[in-house]
């Protein structure tokens, strides 16, 4: 019997848990909060932070492979676990060039991978400088640490330079400027990559956002077979690049022309890819775990149009659920609670995934599903 270890317990662990148990593999977690999503379906849990060498290495020294459900952790700690022989995926070197996204761009670019004109930034005269670049509005950025927008920020003019420059730390977060990309479409890619070099990708699923947040992914994505063909191709050079074994999420901008930009990557599975647990003949998760275990990947195709939506926190309080009776009437309906404690508003607290013989069909379930629910 294998054992893996996941530095994380949110929902994305907990998912990938409950594909491995099918094959009857153990988990342990590592994770600070006690009754986190994946704490009640792991083997064991060692209750620490995220930056607590020892306590990664206590969790290590009882699985057969490590792996992580999120990118802000310590590279150094994953590289300690690999000099003593612990087996990690994906890699400490692959974490290493996609956690900074400056690294991460510039390691893109050198594999001629195509992204938006960015730059580093030093200073407030630098953000100034990249409005004369790139012209305005453009994005700065922080390099490490943000996501649902977290970390962003939009320069809309040279008198607003000082103000983004000011949300974003001031100078005590390095960060980087990129040109605004007027894009038709924003798509992600999710694409494995076994320890034994074998690839599978997903079809391109296509996501709205709201304030930042992913709110609907419905796939297939609505483009053409000339931009799902490029994006196909971009997931596999994206392996190649940064030598990834596990899962790699590729979020891309579909310009006006129909070419493909990467905007990041998440070396991990992916809420937008959540759709595939009932979308596809093999999920995200459990392709996730073949690759890592050295197991043949599954088919990821398609079965037939399917759409996710994103249950957001609206207040902040104790989680409670209503609604579910409601929401389970409609026919083709999943709904994905995740067991968070607590509410927040923005917080991921769930999803809901529909599937239908047409992507209208599939939409039109999760958005009733979502009037039904609340959390």
């Amino acid at each position: 019997m294998k054992k893996i270890g996941i530095i994380g317990g949110g929902q994305l662990g907990k998912m990938m848990i409950l594909d491995g148990k099918r094959l009857d593999t153990q988990f342990a977690i590592l994770d600070p909060t006690l009754h986190c999503p994946a704490h009640s379906i792991a083997d064991s849990h060692v209750v620490a932070e995220f930056d607590d060498v020892g306590a990664i290495l206590k969790m290590a020294a009882d699985v057969d492979v490590v792996t992580y459900e999120f990118e802000h952790i310590s590279v150094e700690a994953l590289r300690k676990l690999e000099a003593q022989g612990y087996k990690v995926y994906p890699s400490a070197e692959t974490l290493s060039r996609i956690q900074n996204k400056l690294v991460q761009k510039q390691w893109l670019a050198k594999h001629d991978i195509r992204v938006p004109d960015f730059c580093a930034v030093e200073g407030l005269e630098d953000v100034k400088k990249a409005g004369e670049i790139y012209g305005y509005p453009y994005m700065l950025k922080t390099c490490t640490g943000g996501y649902d927008g977290k970390g962003n920020a939009l320069v809309e003019s040279e008198e607003k330079a000082s103000e983004a420059y000011e949300a974003l730390g001031g100078g005590r977060l390095p960060l980087m400027a990129e040109r605004l990309i007027d894009f038709d479409k924003e798509v992600s890619i999710l694409a494995c990559r076994s320890e034994n070099g074998e690839m599978a990708v997903f079809p391109v699923a296509e996501n709205v956002h709201k304030n930042s947040i992913l709110d609907e992914t419905t796939v297939p994505a609505k483009i053409s077979d000339a931009s799902a063909a490029e994006a196909m191709q971009v997931a596999r050079d994206c392996l190649k690049a940064f030598d990834a074994c596990g899962m790699l999420c590729i979020e891309l901008f579909v310009t006006k022309e129909g070419h493909i930009l990467v905007n990041e990557l998440a070396p991990r599975p992916h809420n937008s890819g959540h759709y595939t647990i009932e979308g596809c003949y093999t999920s995200q998760y459990e392709n996730h775990v073949r690759a890592i275990l050295g197991l043949p990947l599954g088919n990821p195709d398609l079965i037939r149009p399917t759409a996710m939506k994103n249950i957001i926190g609206a207040r902040n309080g104790i989680a409670e659920v209503s609604g579910l009776e409601e929401a389970y009437r409609l026919p083709n309906v999943k709904v994905h609670i995740y067991g968070k404690e607590q509410v927040k508003t923005g917080r991921k607290m769930g999803h809901i995934t529909a599937t239908g013989e047409t992507l209208e069909e599939a939409l039109a379930a999760v958005r009733a599903a979502h009037e039904a629910i609340g959390i």
